[in-house]
């Protein structure tokens, strides 16, 4: 009976010690919050199909990219299309949108420690935008919306300051690193910040905005990898364990409409 039971213990050993070592590693870099948490949520889900996810988080958007393009990393979690595409031109990376990968949209909010509402913005005031050129247009497009600017071309995405045609407050517009924009809060009079780096500062964009995108925004957040790596099956499981049911509920438990689910 005790062979019996140490052959099975040893069978038992060796299978799990087979699974571990048919297990394939994807190491993707995300940002804190929500791309971080929401890949440690289908870790488990991963890890029971083969694959070990491990998660490298960075508080600026620039390694991410370098990091994948150099491949030192496997795919990234933090961007939008727009955003990606801007970087592959400015830095010379090739780096591809997973297909099918889109999982949620952060609504990009304005912010505000001098004013409760756009009408109290004063001639002259200074605005905080963040300096890449994807969102830098993405918060002008917001700042038209709300009527305050108009652009030469109202629907360019790629929109620089430079493009402002009409601006009857006289803005200032300042352009910031985006993850330095929520501690400019003091300084300026208002900010426009992506909700990854606002929710890290503890700011709510569905409470403390002025105002803010709506769940149509076309800024979903997606992973992108190497060309060659694309469709890799990890890569395929870890797409489809973003988009799953239960990723979904846990987005709306967790973010109560701060980052919204596009599947």
């Amino acid at each position: 009976m005790f062979r019996l039971l140490r052959s099975g213990l040893t069978l038992l050993v060796t299978l799990a010690a087979a699974h571990i070592a048919c297990a394939q590693t994807l190491t993707i870099a995300a940002s804190a919050i929500p791309h971080a948490e929401i890949l440690d949520f289908v870790k488990p889900q991963l890890r029971a199909e083969g694959v070990d996810l491990r998660i490298k988080v960075f508080t600026d958007y620039v390694q991410p990219n370098l990091q994948v393009e150099e491949r030192q990393l496997d795919a990234n979690f933090f961007q939008h299309r727009p955003y990606l595409e801007a970087f592959n031109r400015e830095h010379g990376t090739h780096l591809v949108v997973v297909p099918g990968s889109a999982v949620h949209v952060e609504p990009f909010g304005a912010y505000s420690k001098k004013i409760l509402n756009v009408a109290q913005l004063r001639a002259g005031a200074v605005i905080a935008v963040p300096n890449d050129p994807s969102n830098s247009a993405r918060a002008l497009l917001l700042l038209q919306k709300q009527g305050l600017i108009k652009l030469k071309d109202p629907t360019d995405i790629l929109a620089t300051s430079h493009d402002v045609i009409f601006n009857p407050r006289h803005l200032k517009i300042r352009e910031l690193e985006a993850a330095t924009l929520p501690r400019v809060l003091d300084d300026v009079d208002l900010a426009l910040i992506n909700t990854n780096y606002a929710l890290a500062a503890g700011l709510n964009p569905t409470r403390d905005a002025l105002f803010i995108e709506g769940a149509d925004s076309p800024y979903a957040n997606l992973v992108a990898a190497r060309a060659d790596n694309v469709s890799s099956p990890a890569l395929r499981k870890l797409v489809d364990a973003l988009r799953s049911p239960a990723a979904r509920k846990f987005i709306q438990d967790r973010y109560h409409g701060a980052v919204v689910a596009t599947f």
